[in-house]
């Protein structure tokens, strides 16, 4: 594995930035429903979410496929429009969030990357120069912020390789290091260890404390792999359509889980030792806890 070098000042929040004393995401009864379409019925897929996230934390979005965790990502980023509710990012709309780049986002599909004829660098160069125009070759910031994601994530031996020749898990990095390139304060990312061996998922969790701790990035990550969020996360919000709660990962029982994904758990359950008591952050009372 490689070793990543300290990560420079040009990821640090610029002067001002850090006096946002509000949640970094907040999300204010949220529903959304895709409109019926040919071949399918279209329906509800996320009804009243209410959550906020806090600056600098660590929130895992635990849920079954179909859940309704990555669309709650994409109203996050403008991706979807149409829904009811509030969603404010850092104070800001979602459509302003996304204009002054205050997100980072790793997608869960990346195959249209994989095909392309690039290099690591030239994949981590695409975020780090848009909003040039393209004619424009990279400045000096830009090029510093490439190479800066990259060596923060530990990619640079690897980035001049075809980006369709690296192993799962050092796409994963070049896929951060593109999300980083735009300094952004908060980092979303989506079902991050489809791919990844349980060793390469381990060192995928070791490198997120290592981003969070050194960047001060608030971090989201989707996943329905329960081993992914308990091990990296402060906080678990469980969504399967609605919220079902929002809990530190030691609340993580196995009657949440069977709530929230409506099958035994038990097996999953058997290999992380987790605190088999009910307990819960949440001060909600609308939750169940």
């Amino acid at each position: 594995m490689t070793t990543a070098t300290p990560t420079s000042s040009s990821f640090r929040a610029a002067p001002g930035e850090g006096d946002y004393a509000g949640p970094a995401v907040r999300y204010e009864n949220v529903s959304f429903a895709f409109p019926p379409r040919e071949g399918g019925p279209g329906g509800l897929v996320l009804e009243n979410v209410t959550l906020d996230v806090r600056p600098g934390e660590r929130l895992g979005i635990l849920g079954p496929n179909g859940g309704g965790k990555s669309t709650l990502l994409k109203l996050t980023l403008v991706l979807l429009t149409g829904f009811t509710g509030r969603i404010s990012v850092m104070g800001l709309t979602p459509g302003q969030a996304r204009r002054q780049r205050v997100i980072g986002y790793v997608p869960q599909r990346i195959e249209a990357e994989l095909r392309f004829p690039l290099s690591a660098r030239q994949v981590v160069q695409m975020s780090a120069c848009a909003g040039l125009p393209p004619w424009r070759s990279p400045g000096p910031r830009q090029r510093a912020a490439m190479e800066d994601a990259l060596k923060v994530v530990g990619a640079s031996a690897f980035a001049d390789k075809p980006i369709g020749e690296l192993s799962g898990g050092q796409v994963q990095r070049i896929m951060i290091a593109r999300a980083l390139a735009c300094r952004p304060r908060i980092l979303l990312l989506d079902e991050p260890t489809v791919g990844i061996d349980v060793s390469g998922q381990k060192q995928f969790a070791d490198l997120l404390a290592r981003l969070h701790d050194e960047l001060g990035l608030t971090i989201i990550v989707v996943s329905h792999d329960i081993r992914t969020v308990a091990a990296g996360c402060d906080r678990v919000a469980c969504l399967s359509r609605t919220l079902h709660y929002h809990v530190a990962p030691e609340g993580l029982t196995p009657g949440v889980l069977a709530e929230v994904f409506r099958h035994d758990v038990a097996a999953i359950f058997g290999e992380l030792h987790v605190d088999a008591h009910k307990a819960s952050a949440c001060k909600d009372p609308s939750h169940r806890h």
